[in-house]
């Protein structure tokens, strides 16, 4: 559960996050109505997610299948969108497909295939963002970056998926300078691939930073960010 909370808290915490957003994307010449602020809300009482949707908050993520379908019925879904931001394993893509309107951490081409298939037999075309592990971390879930492109082109043949973009989340790091890197990287890629004519992917979103860094990650490009501790305090 998420640590004293209480709606003046979050509230406030909603606030303050905003105006960070404000001027860090005014440092790229954005404005914060540039930065998709993404309500991260795994542990989260349906209450307080609905408090945050009327502070403003338009687009919601859950981490895990189990939770995000014991809560959707009691989130005003009517007036945010729901994201699916953990990791997605193949035999439970039945359970959210239609009940999300974007689910970011697709992370191979097996399950961009299982979501394919499952999408299909439900008439209906699933929006996804692809996962990409910029540290190469052997323990971390996501595509490799030396092998982004290559999947993405395989990805961009399903017909029943839309490829909106680019997510990540970074290694665990304290170098402020190392982080500016990886949401660098990041951000090269994203262009890179944006640049491209490739059939069924749009770079619409870069979903990058969180509560941590979510700053430093609007500065390198990102716009969208997903915050959870920053808004509703720390979970237990």
């Amino acid at each position: 559960m998420a640590k004293s909370l209480d709606k003046e808290s979050i509230r406030s915490n909603f606030l303050k996050v905003r105006e960070n957003i404000e001027k860090a994307a005014a440092k790229t010449g954005r404005t914060a109505n540039d930065i998709i602020l993404l309500a991260a809300t795994k542990t989260v009482d349906p209450e307080y997610i609905n408090y945050a949707v009327n502070l403003g908050i338009k687009d919601i993520g859950e981490n895990r299948v189990q939770e995000l379908l014991s809560k959707i019925d009691r989130i005003n879904t009517k007036t945010c969108r729901t994201h699916f931001i953990g990791h997605l394993q193949t035999n439970k893509v039945r359970n959210i497909i239609g009940k999300v309107d974007l689910i970011q951490s697709v992370d191979s081409l097996i399950l961009a295939k299982k979501i394919d298939s499952i999408s299909e037999r439900n008439s209906i075309c699933t929006n996804i963002l692809i996962e990409v592990n910029i540290g190469g971390e052997a323990n971390k879930f996501g595509v490799s970056a030396d092998k982004l492109h290559d999947t993405i082109f395989e990805i961009s043949k399903l017909k029943n998926i839309k490829i909106c973009g680019l997510m990540t989340v970074l290694p665990i790091c304290n170098d402020s300078c190392r982080i500016k890197e990886y949401f660098m990287q990041m951000h090269k890629i994203f262009i890179d691939i944006k640049e491209k004519t490739i059939d069924n992917v749009s770079m619409d979103y870069l979903s990058m930073g969180m509560s941590s860094d979510y700053i430093e990650a609007i500065e390198c490009g990102a716009n969208m960010v997903r915050i959870g501790s920053a808004i509703f305090g720390s979970r237990v």
